[in-house]
């Protein structure tokens, strides 16, 4: 199962902003940008910012269904 959380890292330790519901498990950090998401180039895609905005808001209805125990199973089809 995976399960993406954000957080900051500051000083040595890594602050999560949300908690993830999980006791135990390992983990991958990866560092990203911050300023990344203000350099997609929506009008590009052929999306405006308010698109852009009500899609990821759309999605975040699915992130439990995704993230569920043995999803990963359709990976492999």
């Amino acid at each position: 199962m995976l399960k993406t959380v954000r957080g900051r890292y500051k000083n040595g330790t890594v602050e999560l902003f949300e908690k993830p519901g999980i006791s135990e498990n390992d983990v991958i950090i990866t560092f990203i940008n911050p300023k990344e998401p203000e350099n997609i180039d929506l009008p590009a895609r052929g999306i405006t910012q308010e698109e852009a905005r009500n899609l990821r808001n759309r999605l975040l209805a699915f992130e439990d269904d995704w993230n569920a125990e043995g999803m990963e199973l359709y990976d492999k089809l």
